[in-house]
């Protein structure tokens, strides 16, 4: 049976299963089901639908590519049984693995002629590891040599070289038990892929009786062939014979178990959830950082390693960890460069919204995210083909892969509720799933994957989490998590020191106003913020009062608010100001003229060249920024001011840039939406038929274009529309060439026919004097 019409024999819910499956078949559409069996057939197409296959159905797909033309059922069968490394048998996953093969249209025929799809035997490149066949492998052979060959191993036959070798070849028992157990230790080393070897002068020519090495006895035997000056490949009759008839060695009709610990399951829910709490706090807690002190971006793209190094610490998190959740943080448009020239790494106007969202809300666009960005933070601190070093934030973390085998890692551990299978296990489990795209790179990516899980919150212990599954099967990920997440609490507890522990999550408020008016001095089951001269000021830059801090300290405070830190708000906010720093390049201005004087008079101000211009002005050459940094230093207490002398608040909001269109979940590989797949399958089907008709128009004596009068014409229109039935028509378009079309009419009304064109899988208006005939179909 020819495979294009066994693709038109296929029904309607064969065909949406075959484009629903692959649906890179019908992008575009094709014009008719001829053209989509040609595509099904491209190397392209066909490579691609082979990397998705596991390995006992990519095993059938071999066993039949090395047979010779369509194999009955039953014979395939005791093909696959016997590679078979358990006495299971090899039902019923060969019936459901030739199901498979017949959806994705790479199996074809019927039961007592299987037959693989065009193009399906090109795109396997030695397959189960067994090289060429012998009229292949010895394609490249000069005549005269082939002729010798076979009058060695097969004298007294007829026909060319090729054919007599061939043919010798086709039942080489004899051959191989001629040759010395050297030669046979050679042979043994190829039978189990691959199939080619190198060795010197592979080329030259040489007889079965003079013969000096093991390698030269084979090649003069033709068991093995010479396919460059250096380089031999064993005939693939020659290693089946070897293999004793089987095609694999040591195959799994079911994926190999997963090996490892069994966890409970509320226990991994519970620390999961903990884990995305304290993710979605990081992200906070780094796009605020980096509201105040925003790191550059380097020239070459990318964030420096010092400010890394610096996120890390002040995240409190490994530098792998770190990366994490700035990568995250800038594919979920959370942050982004702007700011100026050179270019700073920024919060976007998209954080401000993120942030009042409730935190299981929160956690799910940057777990989302996550999962289906092409960004791989693994790699940062590694260093590409050039030796240059991995960046974060750096084009050069994008990997096309990334999205499906963090999909497919994650797909393993939800096969196994309650277990935290081994990194080993996982990777078997893998290579069985989807054995043409191992690599080192993909097992590389794999480790990335369940490291990064973990960390994200996706995992618990090594187990996928209620709220992970929910996120990967489409359900309520927010609605899993919200009940497990820690309460978070609105209140500090003050201490004599200048300290104040936090004796749980902050709310999100709570937890801005503290990172704005302490630094954090260790993290754990109770954060510890310490109150410096520094970070009130840093308060008092923002727009707080000194009051307002005091009050603020007291609203929020499960404790009375120690004298000394009810002191040190009040004594910063008294210094805090009185000297003012504006542009001229900058100035500085003071109402107390004798603090000027102390300026002035300060040795470390020599190298800010000031100038006094009145009592109450001094001028510099500096900037107003590096001004205000230097009087700082020195122990004052500036603030900037406009030109209209208003005072400078920095408030954290205010440094953002523009929002980025975050990363969206790319569209699944073997998916389709049904309605699309069911509209192609129409659309192939009218398109099909009008193909055939214009081949071979049906119910026309002579294969003729529809012609008749136009009475007749227009009454069987008429009655078309009626009855609801397709038609068959003559059509003369604009430039008087005769056309046929295949329509189902609508409606005719002033002088024209509306009607779905099947030819061309639209609606159209004809013109009905451009009619010349109607018949039926």
């Amino acid at each position: 049976m020819e495979f294009t019409e066994w693709i038109r024999g296929r029904t309607d819910e064969q065909l949406r299963a075959l484009v629903s499956a692959r649906p890179e078949l019908i992008t575009p559409v094709p014009a008719h089901l001829e053209g989509l069996a040609s595509r099904a057939g491209s190397p392209s197409a066909v490579a691609r639908v082979l990397d998705r296959l596991d390995r006992f159905t990519l095993a059938v797909v071999e066993t039949l590519a090395v047979q010779d033309g369509p194999v009955p059922r039953q014979r395939l069968r005791e093909l696959v049984g016997a590679a078979l490394s358990d006495d299971s048998g090899p039902e019923p996953a060969l019936t459901a693995a030739l199901d498979r093969l017949y959806d994705l249209a790479l199996v074809y025929g019927t039961d007592d002629a299987l037959d693989l799809g065009p193009g399906v035997r090109k795109a396997l490149e030695d397959p189960a590891g067994l090289g060429p066949r012998a009229v292949d492998a010895f394609r490249h052979h000069a005549p005269e040599q082939l002729e010798e060959m076979a009058d060695d191993v097969a004298p007294g036959t007829s026909g060319t070289g090729k054919e007599r070798l061939a043919a010798a070849l086709a039942a080489p028992g004899k051959l191989v038990e001629a040759v010395s157990p050297e030669a046979r230790g050679a042979l043994d080393q190829l039978v189990w892929g691959p199939p080619t070897g190198r060795v010197p002068n592979a080329r030259r020519e040489v007889r079965v009786g003079s013969a000096r090495s093991p390698i030269e006895e084979l090649l003069a035997r033709g068991l093995l062939a010479a396919t460059g000056e250096e380089s031999v490949t064993l005939p693939r009759e020659v290693g089946l014979y070897l293999r004793g008839g089987r095609v694999h060695r040591d195959l799994l009709a079911v994926p190999p178990p997963l090996q490892g610990s069994a966890r409970d399951r509320r226990l991994a829910d519970r620390t999961a959830a903990g884990q995305a709490f304290w993710f979605v706090r990081s992200v906070e807690e780094l796009c605020e950082r980096w509201s105040i002190e925003p790191p550059g971006v380097l020239r070459t793209g990318g964030l420096g390693v010092r400010d890394l190094k610096r996120a890390a610490t002040e995240l409190d998190l490994p530098e792998w960890a770190a990366a994490l959740v700035i990568e995250v943080a800038h594919a979920a448009g959370l942050i982004a460069a702007g700011g100026g020239v050179d270019g700073e790494w920024l919060p976007t106007s998209g954080y401000d919204l993120w942030r009042v969202r409730a935190t299981a809300e929160r956690w799910v666009t940057l777990a989302a995210t996550w999962l289906h960005m092409d960004r791989m933070p693994g790699l940062v601190g590694e260093r590409d083909e050039r030796d240059r070093p991995l960046n974060a934030l750096h084009t050069d973390l994008r990997r096309s892969s990334a999205p499906a085998v963090r999909s497919a890692t994650l797909g393993v551990l939800a096969s196994a509720p309650g277990l935290a299978p081994a990194r080993d296990s996982v990777l078997e489990r893998l290579a069985w799933e989807q054995p043409r795209r191992r690599g080192p790179l993909r097992e590389q990516l794999t480790e990335f994957a369940l490291r990064e899980a973990e960390q994200v919150g996706m995992t618990g212990l090594g187990v996928l989490s209620a709220h992970g599954r929910g996120l990967l099967d489409g359900a309520d990920p927010a609605g899993l998590l919200a009940p497990l997440l820690p309460e978070p609490v609105d209140h500090v507890l003050l201490q004599a020191d200048l300290t104040a522990v936090a004796p749980g999550p902050l709310t999100s408020e709570l937890n801005r106003w503290m990172t704005l008016t302490a630094d954090v001095e260790s993290k754990g089951g109770a954060t510890v913020y310490r109150f410096s001269e520094t970070s009130i000021r840093r308060a008092l830059d923002a727009g707080h009062g000194g009051e307002e801090l005091v009050s603020m300290l007291a609203g929020h405070s499960a404790t009375p608010v120690p004298q000394a830190l009810s002191y040190l708000v009040t004594d910063v906010a008294r210094r805090h100001g009185r000297i003012r720093v504006g542009t001229a390049s900058a100035y500085i201005r003071c109402d107390d003229p004798a603090l000027l004087d102390q300026i002035t008079a300060d040795r470390r101000s020599a190298a800010l060249r000031l100038r006094r211009l009145a009592p109450t002005v001094i001028a510099s050459r500096s900037s107003r920024a590096a001004l205000v940094d230097s009087l700082r230093a020195m122990g004052y207490a500036p603030v900037a001011e406009s030109l209209d002398g208003d005072v400078i608040i920095s408030q954290l909001d205010v440094r953002r840039t523009e929002a980025v269109a975050p990363t969206r979940p790319v569209a699944a590989q073997n998916g389709l939406d049904p309605d699309v797949a069911a509209a192609a399958v129409r659309a192939l089907r009218a398109g099909d038929a009008a193909h055939l008709a214009r081949r071979e128009p049906m119910d026309v004596p002579g294969g003729q274009v529809p012609r008749g009068p136009a009475t007749a014409t227009i009454s069987a229109l008429q009655e078309a529309i009626k009855q609801g039935v397709r038609v068959w028509i003559g059509y003369t378009d604009s430039q008087g060439n005769a056309t046929s079309r295949i329509l189902e009419p609508a409606r005719m009304e002033g002088g024209y026919l509306t009607a779905y064109d099947e030819t061309r899988a639209a609606v159209h208006r004809f013109a009905l004097h451009r009619i010349t005939g109607v018949a039926g179909l």
